[in-house]
C-alpha cells in the first residue's frame, strides 16, 4: 500500500480500543471523536452506522461489518450501492453460536429448567422423562453458514433435523424445505425451531401468530438471529395460550432490552442479552486488514454482501 488508508471506526467511544491496537497499521479515526473530512475516508468498520453517514463519504471504497449480520447497514434508505459490504465470517463466531443454540436445546430437551425450580423446595423430580431424541424434531430456519454448521453439530447429536431457506440447500441428513410455498410445512414438523436468519425486508416478522399456530403444540422457540425476526406480542400470546411451551430470546426489537418490557418477566421465557456469540476483537481486525489488503490490491474479499438481498 502506498498510502496508508484511512479507517473510520463507527462504534461507541467506550468500545474503541478493542479494535485501535490491532489496527494500528492504519490511519483511524472514530466518528464523534475525531475530526476528520469526509473525502478522506478509505473504510469503515460498524455495526450501525447512522443513516446518511455512508452516503456523505464521496471516496468510500468498503464497508466491513463487525458481526455476521448486516441489517444494521441496509436499514439505512441511502447506503451507496456502489461501495461493497463485507460481512465478518469467522469459524469461531460459529462454533459459539451453535453451542449456544446445542446449549439451550439440550436444555429444553431435558427439562433442565423443572429441576433448578426444584433444587430450591428440596423437591426429587426423578421421573420427568424426555422425549426421546430421535422423536425430537428440530427445524433451522436459515441455512446460511452459521445455520448449517449448527443444523450438523445438532444432526450429531442424534435429532431429525430439518431446514428453511429462500433456495433449496443439499446438506447430508437435512431435510431442506425452501421459498414460501414450504414455509408452514417446515413450521408444522418442528418441534424446536431456531432462528438463524438474516434480516431482509421478506423476512420481518416471520415469526408472528401465523408462525406459531403453524407450530406443533408444544413448539418451542430459539431466536439467536435478529429481533425484527420476532412479532413479540404474538409470542407471548402463543405462550400464554398454552400453544408454545417455551421461548430462548437473545435478540430484541430494541437493545438493550428495555426494563419494563414484559418478555423479563414472562415465566416461560430465558432473556439473555445479545451474547449468543460475540466477534473477538483480535479476529475481527485481522479479518478487516486482510480484507483492505485485497481492496488496495485491486482484488475482492470474500462474503461481499449483495445489498439487494441482503445475503
Amino acid at each position: 500500500m502506498s498510502k496508508t488508508p484511512t479507517l473510520l471506526m463507527v462504534v461507541p467511544e467506550k468500545w474503541s480500543g478493542l479494535w485501535e491496537t490491532p489496527l494500528g497499521a492504519l490511519n483511524l479515526v472514530l466518528h464523534g471523536r475525531d475530526a476528520y473530512a469526509p473525502q478522506d475516508v478509505d473504510y469503515v468498520l460498524s455495526f450501525r452506522p447512522p443513516s446518511g453517514l455512508l452516503a456523505s463519504l464521496p471516496n468510500l471504497k468498503a464497508v466491513f461489518s463487525l458481526g455476521a449480520g448486516v441489517d444494521g447497514f441496509l436499514h439505512d434508505g441511502d447506503y451507496p450501492a456502489r461501495v461493497p459490504l463485507v460481512r465478518f465470517v469467522d469459524e469461531t463466531l460459529s462454533a459459539e453460536m451453535a453451542q449456544f443454540v446445542l446449549m439451550h436445546v439440550l436444555i429444553h430437551h431435558r427439562h433442565q429448567r423443572l429441576f433448578d425450580a426444584a433444587q430450591p423446595k428440596h423437591k426429587w423430580r426423578q421421573m420427568v422423562l424426555p422425549r426421546r431424541t430421535e422423536d425430537t424434531r428440530i427445524g433451522m430456519l436459515g441455512l446460511g453458514e452459521i445455520g448449517a454448521f449448527t443444523a450438523q453439530r445438532l444432526r450429531e447429536l442424534g435429532f431429525p433435523v430439518s431446514g428453511w431457506s429462500r433456495t433449496r440447500k443439499n446438506y447430508p441428513g437435512i431435510k431442506s424445505f425452501a421459498g414460501d410455498g414450504e414455509l408452514k410445512d417446515f413450521l408444522a414438523q418442528s418441534d424446536i425451531t431456531v432462528c438463524l436468519l438474516s434480516l431482509t425486508r421478506k423476512t420481518t416478522g416471520i415469526l408472528n401468530a401465523k408462525a406459531f399456530a403453524a407450530m406443533p403444540q408444544g413448539g418451542f422457540v430459539i431466536n439467536v438471529a435478529r429481533g425484527g425476526h420476532v412479532v413479540e406480542a404474538d409470542l407471548i400470546a402463543a405462550l400464554d395460550s398454552g400453544h408454545l411451551s417455551g421461548a430462548v430470546l437473545d435478540v430484541f426489537d430494541t437493545e438493550p432490552l428495555p426494563e419494563n418490557s414484559p418478555l423479563w418477566s414472562h415465566p416461560k421465557i430465558t432473556v439473555t442479552p445479545h451474547v449468543a456469540a460475540i466477534s473477538q476483537p483480535a479476529v475481527a481486525a485481522q479479518f478487516v486488514l486482510d480484507g483492505i489488503a485485497k481492496f488496495e490490491r485491486g482484488e475482492k474479499p470474500d462474503n461481499i454482501v449483495d445489498v439487494a438481498t441482503a445475503y
